[in-house]
């Protein structure tokens, strides 16, 4: 329920109680973890689909080095006109988004005052690329040192465009995303990590503590980061404050076609908005999210905020569906996917879940590294859907059940020799590339590892790997740092080897027996490998007798030959058995005399792949 309802005459005003969240926000803050907070108030004027923003940014110089500058990122601008990095990228080839506007979009920044430098700084901003304007650089009159602290007032417009790439409005639904002036991350050596919007872009920035009061038409719902302290109603407006401790993102979705239901998880409040007639939709969503809420909190370390909002935007507005904010997420899809057996719904949920952690709790660049947001979650998603629907966790209807995982392998198969999975987001050709290499290839190399090397030590690494950079922005180092650790070094060379572009082919290259002095049947069999990631793989060979003896091979050299001993001549042999290497594209040349793989399942994986992509890839 919502909090009883405070005055919030003014956004610079202390609140006249000490909310529990407020309280914990100032002892993160005091123990050095608030870099970049906001305390904003942002008006909606529903007609004009524009936002009236003013506020005060706190931030400081957490780096090394001195500052005579500042750098933010004001996303807006990217839907400015059709000369901006993202408009003139094109037609999204395979991923989400279009490039045509019925409306335009801008963050329009009139004030930007520091204090202590007594100071405007907005008269003198330039922009890192011409005809793009989200990318700003703010000099400074002097030296900021490390541990110093800015504070700006600020004043602002953000005109939302037409609903495109995970922002705007659709009527009088509004999803309001990238809408504020915000600081790009400085890193701890003194660089900037700055960057124009480009269509595969998403976020990186420090954790701050945000308080902010949206106003809304008084028939309006609210969904926001954070959770609510306030919530007055006066004049036909509606004032509802959030408070949003440790996050390094605020989003909020607002419209008068909301439905709300609300339940708990724990100690979790769970909020679901959807529009009317939905229903049925959000109890999915709801009971879903509870479940996967608990697994992921017991593989990746609790759940730390007591809120998290699911927002079901309409059908008009499916361009702002399937995203991820802290304390936020944005669903999608329709239950007539599910009446002919395919598990949307549920996928799209697990999936932005999942995101709490492999983006709310590790923000790492995901302009440099997509694929340690969108891989690590995709994974994550395959684990918890098989673990809740086993071997029909993606399809199960005409007859047929397909896993989740075997349409990823599909879509990653299918991304093989597209070029590396570890490169900015911004050097990705098209859609398909960036979806098929940062989320399937990614999720796909994982689920290999664990299959190789065991699932337990899998869960291990990425529980502490999870728990150790908690608030906190890793790098690839650290993801295979523990992956070394908990699963052993080859486990983390083949990581290695396959971000960085490499594949594994491992087929049968020969066999033969003969009968043995002893009385018994001897025989050979030779495998070759081919590619840069190197894995151990098993080969069942069968006897005329019907025995089968298990084979292994450490999968180093190009070339095995490994020896075997029989009761009768060789039958037929198979290699990877149990489906292990899912990472191997060609199936073909892994058995001789042995069963094949039915084509019927796998073109039905293959479709479901393709259909999967345009719904979960967000």
């Amino acid at each position: 329920m919502l909090v009883a309802a405070i005055e919030v005459t003014s956004f610079a005003a202390a609140p006249p109680s000490d909310p529990p969240l407020a309280t914990l926000a100032r002892a993160e803050t005091a123990a050095g973890q608030g870099v970049a907070s906001y305390e904003l108030y942002a008006e909606l004027d529903a007609e004009t689909h524009r936002i009236r923003g003013k506020g005060v940014i706190r931030w400081r110089n957490a780096s090394s080095v001195p500052q005579r500058e500042l750098w933010l990122h004001a996303y807006l601008n990217a839907f400015k006109d059709e000369r901006t990095r993202l408009m003139r990228r094109g037609e999204p080839d395979g991923f989400r988004g279009g490039t045509s506007l019925g409306h335009h979009g801008s963050l329009e920044v009139h004030r930007l005052r520091a204090r202590e430098l007594d100071a405007e700084l907005w008269g003198g901003v330039t922009y890192g690329e011409e005809d793009d304007e989200t990318d700003v650089r703010v000099p400074l009159p002097r030296e900021v040192a490390p541990g110093e602290s800015l504070t700006l007032d600020v004043e602002f417009t953000a005109s939302l465009p037409s609903v495109m790439l995970r922002t705007g409005y659709a009527g009088r639904f509004h999803m309001v995303a990238q809408w504020f002036p915000k600081l790009a991350r400085l890193e701890p050596d003194g660089r900037w990590a700055h960057f124009s919007l480009d269509r595969f872009s998403e976020f990186y920035a420090d954790f701050g503590d945000y308080d902010v009061t949206i106003d809304v038409p008084e028939a309006f719902l609210v969904g926001a980061t954070g959770a609510p302290v306030g919530d007055l109603s006066e004049g036909g407006r509606r004032r509802v404050r959030f408070i949003a401790p440790r996050v390094h993102e605020f989003a909020f979705a607002a419209w008068d076609g909301f439905e709300e239901v609300r339940q708990l998880a724990g100690g979790v409040e769970l909020v679901a908005l959807f529009p009317k007639g939905e229903g049925e939709e959000a109890d999915l969503e709801l009971d879903v999210a509870t479940r996967a809420l608990a697994h992921f909190a017991e593989r990746y370390g609790p759940y730390p905020y007591r809120r998290l909002t699911l927002v079901r935007p309409p059908r008009e507005a499916a361009e702002a569906g399937g995203m991820e904010y802290p304390t936020l997420i944005t669903t999608g899809a329709s239950t007539r996917f599910r009446a002919v057996g395919l598990r949307s719904i549920e996928a799209i949920t697990v999936h932005e879940l999942a995101h709490q952690w492999f983006y709310g709790l590790l923000a790492t660049n995901e302009h440099r590294y997509p694929y340690l947001d969108e891989g690590l979650t995709s994974y994550a998603e395959l684990e918890v859907m098989e673990r809740f629907w086993p071997g029909n966790s993606g399809f199960d209807g005409f007859g047929f059940r397909v896993s989740e995982e075997a349409a990823y392998r599909i879509a990653a198969a299918d991304a093989e020799g597209r070029g590396r999975v570890d490169r900015a987001s911004s050097e990705f050709a098209d859609g398909h590339a960036y979806g098929g290499l940062v989320y399937a290839r990614m999720a796909t190399t994982l689920r290999t590892l664990a299959r190789v090397y065991g699932e337990e030590r899998m869960q291990r690494a990425l529980g502490v790997y999870a728990r150790v950079h908690r608030f906190s922005h890793p790098r690839p180092m650290d993801l295979v740092a523990a992956v070394k650790a908990e699963v052993g070094e080859a486990a983390a060379v083949a990581l290695t080897a396959a971000v960085e572009g490499g594949s594994v082919d491992v087929r049968l290259d020969g066999w033969e027996s003969h009968p043995d002095a002893g009385g018994g049947f001897v025989g050979t069999v030779s495998l070759r490998r081919e590619g840069a990631v190197v894995l151990p793989v098993e080969v069942d060979v069968r006897s005329a007798r019907g025995s089968v003896t298990r084979l292994r091979w450490d999968g180093v050299g190009e070339q095995g030959i490994l020896p075997w001993r029989g009761d009768a001549p060789m039958a037929s042999v198979l290699v990877d058995p149990d489906d292990r290497i899912l990472l191997d594209a060609r199936l073909e040349g892994r058995a001789s005399g042995g069963p094949k793989t039915t084509p019927r399942v796998w073109a039905l994986a293959a479709c479901l792949a393709q259909l999967g992509a345009s719904i979960v890839w967000p």
